[in-house]
């Protein structure tokens, strides 16, 4: 079954890049310099200015609300990208929506290397401890479109963590008609999930919405729950046609449990792999000891010796959880200040807390035990298998603002992204009664410490474009530049060392950093019209990002003043052309991509979690060449009532210097040269729409050293919407949704670096009932 739909995955992409792309010659060039609004229509398809990019100097591709209303209910915003080409996108779970399980590679870049923003607002980093990553603040319900470039982002787009690459997401403004738009979702793994949103109408330039989601299922392998609740709100008031301000609020509670990775072999044993949903035998049943844990030469009811320390006792999946609340309130004003020149500005603050845990084992725990009681430190023996609490949090605080002036043939727009960033962490491990993974914490009894700190970011960009129309607007150049500047720094406890050679110089608790700043990042590009129907492009940028990791990097507790890590650069080069046509529209882009100073996160296995654990090494210069190819083609023959799309992209990623055991020329990992999606959607009549779809993920390497090589993978999704409009409910519809039809099995998600996977999860069926009024 895997090779025939490999084969009808390849042969819908030559279907769709042969029907796409005709010679130019064909055409009879158009007297105006604008390409027509000539578009594939159909429920199912998106504008060709998104879908292509229209007028756009780099490859820029999009999903637009209707694709996002037709894919699972409740699916994370990262998984929303996989249907693009260029983005390799794995996510545990059909909804994604397990942090741990993320990953996004794209030409040279992998997730922490791109950039994100919502309606103007940059997400800073991805990260799942103290970031903010993006699935934490959408709804696809709310979501007019998501905008992404691949290669080379606008340089007025603020972010600290792009190295080119930047999705942008937008979402919907409150509705002009007073209503309710409710939906229902059932699905295996026992999901349920609510969503409702209620719309305030017009009232005399007031506009406003609420809405909240409820998601809860279980995983899908293990025991354990996911519990998401998620609420949206925005208010607008319009002055007149040019003048506006509004204000939103998000606010993401999240509560789920890990579930393991492993190794290749692991999940060969058991595909469903996963933590134990009892104790097992001898974990729970303290034996009297003569241990004085209290210090004071007495022995308490309590003190015990564990009977049972093995690794098998820290596998209790309730003791692996994590915990998430984070808010984001942003406040907008747009208004003309002459006729000619423009301003819109954005406040917004973003307050993030939460906590992860895992168990540590009794062996783990007593050796750092032992080093800290040495050194003096208020620790408590440990009494078996200890609580490790992780707390994360912290508060962002920033201003996006900019000016957009039209001055004859040239739009003139400058502007700049200040912020500041609080991120707190902290690490130790707490007893529990009976030494038991189902005791109680015994807050007061704290078996060793491990991080106790806080970092800032303050962040300034400054940016200046010119779009210049030439040649009767047939030709259109941007040239803009951008400055950065973010100071980094690091207090408080960096990790083990730090406690326990408190005293010593270079240790007890620290103030690192560094300040990382490139006044001149240069972006020429153009985009020139052949005719009405078709467009050549091609842009060159610089960039500088924030060292990837850099909170991991600098809580390495050294006696020495370590150098501080480099910013990483990059320069992206790209060409192509896209044209858009009745029945189909199509863009083809190729690329080069120079990125030096790449922190590269390598991966060793955390004894105390079981889990793998990043560090960050400079691997110097990394290049990726490639090509993208997109399209949708509705053959005439069908009536319109058959459409076909395909995404081939094709990214070799290298490096170019060696480390350690990689030697030069190795492939990136988790980086497959070949990425394909592609879909069949019908419309029978116009209350029904079925579309069956394939993505192709080819062959790649876990490693950077080629050793552990994964295999390549297909799986095929569908669904089928039906409007009630057919028994006279107009407002009601039904979509049905399958993911993973054919049950592959295979390992889909690696921590990049290591042998460490996650599997692909099975088939997985839900309904969406939705009504609106």
């Amino acid at each position: 079954m895997a090779s025939n739909t490999k084969s009808a995955a390849y042969l819908l992409a030559i279907s769709g890049a042969l029907t796409a792309f005709p010679t130019i010659a064909a055409e009879q060039a158009a007297e105006s310099g604008q390409m027509e609004e000539v578009v594939v229509q159909a429920k199912r398809t998106s504008q060709a200015d998104l879908a292509i990019g229209e007028d756009k100097v780099s490859n820029t591709v999009g999903v637009t609300r209707d694709e996002l209303l037709s894919a699972p209910a409740g699916i994370s915003g990262l998984k929303m990208l996989e249907s693009l080409p260029g983005f390799n996108v794995q996510t545990d779970g059909a909804l994604g929506l397990y942090e741990f399980g993320n990953s996004v590679q794209v030409r040279a870049f992998s997730l922490a290397q791109v950039g994100f923003v919502l309606d103007g607002v940059p997400m800073g980093r991805s990260d799942a401890f103290g970031g903010s990553p993006i699935f934490r603040y959408v709804d696809n319900e709310n979501l007019g479109s998501v905008l992404a470039s691949p290669g080379a982002g606008d340089v007025s787009m603020p972010s600290y963590t792009s190295l080119g690459p930047i999705v942008s997401y937008n979402s919907i403004e409150p509705s002009d008609q007073a209503g309710a738009f409710v939906s229902l979702t059932s699905g295996d793994d026992n999901l349920l999930r609510s969503f409702v949103r209620l719309e305030t109408g017009d009232i005399n330039g007031f506009s406003a919405y609420v809405s909240r989601s409820k998601t809860d299922s279980d995983l899908w392998r293990g025991p354990g729950t996911i519990d998401r609740e998620h609420i949206e709100s925005k208010a607008r008031y319009e002055f007149d046609e040019d003048t506006y301000v509004q204000a939103s609020f998000i606010s993401n509670d999240f509560y789920d449990y890990d579930s393991p990775s492993g190794t290749e072999s692991t999940f060969d044993a058991d595909y469903y792999y996963a933590y134990l949903s009892e104790l097992p035998a001898g974990c729970n049943n303290p034996m009297p000891g003569v241990y004085d844990f209290n210090g004071d030469g007495s022995i308490d009811d309590q003190d015990f010796t564990p009977v049972n320390t093995g690794s098998n006792c820290t596998l209790y999946y309730e003791d692996r959880v994590n915990i998430r609340d984070d808010k984001l309130y942003t406040v907008s004003l747009a208004t003309d200040l002459t006729a000619d020149v423009y301003l819109n500005s954005t406040l917004y603050f973003e307050d993030k807390d939460g906590y992860g845990v895992s168990p540590d084992s009794y062996g783990n725990s007593l050796s750092i035990y032992e080093r800290q009681a040495a050194a003096g430190l208020d620790v408590v023996h440990p009494r078996g298998v200890q609580f490790g609490y992780s707390g994360v949090g912290g508060e962002r605080q920033g201003l996006v603002t900019g000016i957009e002036w039209q001055l004859g043939d040239h739009k003139l727009q400058f502007g700049g992204w200040f912020e500041d960033e609080t991120y707190n962490r902290s690490q130790l491990r707490y007893n529990k009664t009976d030494g038991s993974a189902d005791g109680k914490v015994i807050w007061d009894e704290v078996a060793y410490y491990r991080r106790n700190y806080t970092s800032t970011r303050e962040t300034m960009q400054f940016y200046v474009k010119d779009s210049i129309a030439l040649m009767d607007e047939r030709l259109n150049v941007e040239v803009g530049a951008k400055s950065l500047t973010v100071d980094y720094a690091l207090e408080g406890y960096r990790d083990y060392a730090d406690y326990e050679i408190g005293g010593m110089p270079g240790y007890g608790p620290q103030s690192v950093g560094a300040k990382y700043s490139d006044n001149f990042m240069p972006m020429v590009g153009a985009v020139y019209n052949l005719n009405d129907t078709d467009q050549v492009f091609g842009s060159i940028s610089e960039n500088f990002a924030l060292p990837k990791g850099a909170d991991d990097i600098f809580s390495i507790a050294t006696s020495f003043e370590a150098p501080a890590p480099k910013g990483e650069t990059a320069e992206n080069i790209e060409i192509g052309y896209r044209t858009s046509r009745p029945h189909y529209n199509g863009a083809v882009s190729m690329y080069y991509t120079s990125f030096d100073n790449r922190l590269v996160a390598g991966n060793v296995l955390n004894p105390a979690t079981g889990e793998p654990e990043a560090f960050y090494t400079n691997v110097g210069e990394t290049t990726a060449w490639g090509v993208e190819l997109s399209g949708v083609y509705m053959p005439a023959v069908f009536k319109d009532s058959v459409y076909f799309n395909a995404n081939v992209s094709y990214n070799s990623a290298e490096l170019s210097d060696g480390f350690g055991n990689n030697p030069a020329g190795s492939k990136l990992a988790d980086s497959p040269e070949w990425l394909l999606t592609g879909g069949v959607t019908w419309e029978p009549t116009d209350w029904a729409v079925a579309n069956f779809s394939l993505k192709y993920t080819g062959k790649r390497y876990a490693d950077y050293a080629e050793m552990f090589e994964m295999d390549d993978y297909t799986v095929a999704s569908a669904y089928v919407d039906f409007s009630g409009e057919a028994i006279g409910l107009n407002n009601a519809n039904l979509r049905l949704n399958l993911d993973n039809v054919f049950d592959t099995q295979v390992m889909s998600f690696v921590y990049a670096g290591s042998p460490y996977y996650r599997p692909l999860s099975p088939r997985t069926f839900q309904g969406t009932v939705t009504y609106s009024f």
